[in-house]
């Protein structure tokens, strides 16, 4: 095992990095829970078509909040690489490919919600075009989830890299691939079991609380002599 030796460049590159973690557990939070979540009833087509197109404004809002994240976590992928590629590079090397992979699938997948705000917003057959928005709307809930396969994967990794560096405590390492374990169970809910997911839904507190510790834990890094 190799040891991390604090610098002034490597805890800048810690304070940078948790910076664009907080803009990343902002946008997600904001867009997922506080701007979206309120309009959309997938079990209600007709409900969720008013209030979209009563809050056209609020509905682009979490496209652009995610859109933020996504390029959020690909700078923070690189970022995270360069702080633990001394610890194992092999490891920090994979983490970032799979945080990229899911920026990628999460920005990718907006497509779905635009796809359904042109449906709405200008559909000649107003029944048929609030059913096939619906389908949009699910279909990027899917594909979100999808995203938090890879991101689950990478934060077991960077619980692993965490664990073993000796610049942050252990701790954080075991929350954030705990993280990681949520967010595979989860998803493999959405898309296998999709019954459960429901009652699943409180363990992504345990998400929430080990990267918001991580972050501050990265900002409030500072270079030892």
């Amino acid at each position: 095992m190799r040891h991390l030796s604090l610098s002034d460049d490597l805890a800048r590159k810690s304070r940078l990095a948790g910076m664009l973690y907080l803009v990343i557990i902002v946008m997600g939070l904001g867009a997922e829970l506080g701007l979206r979540a309120p309009l959309i009833d997938l079990s209600d087509a007709a409900g969720t078509a008013e209030a979209i197109l009563a809050a056209p404004g609020q509905f682009r809002l979490a496209i652009a909040a995610d859109l933020v994240m996504a390029l959020g976590d690909a700078g923070l992928a690189v970022l995270l690489y360069l702080i633990f590629r001394k610890v194992a590079h092999g490891l920090a090397l994979s983490a970032m490919v799979f945080r990229l992979m899911q920026a990628v699938l999460i920005a990718a997948n907006l497509m779905a919600l635009q796809t359904a705000w042109m449906l709405l917003s200008s559909a000649n057959d107003v029944d048929d075009a609030r059913s096939l928005a619906l389908v949009f709307l699910d279909l990027h809930g899917h594909g979100y989830d999808l995203g938090l396969v890879f991101f689950g994967v990478n934060s077991l990794m960077m619980g692993a890299l965490v664990w073993r560096s000796a610049i942050f405590a252990k701790a954080f390492g075991a929350g954030l691939a705990l993280a990681g374990l949520v967010y595979l169970i989860g998803s493999g809910l959405r898309f296998f079991a999709p019954n459960l997911s429901a009652a699943f839904a409180p363990a992504y507190g345990v998400t929430i609380l080990a990267e918001a510790a991580f972050c501050l834990r990265l900002l409030c890094q500072s270079p030892r002599r």
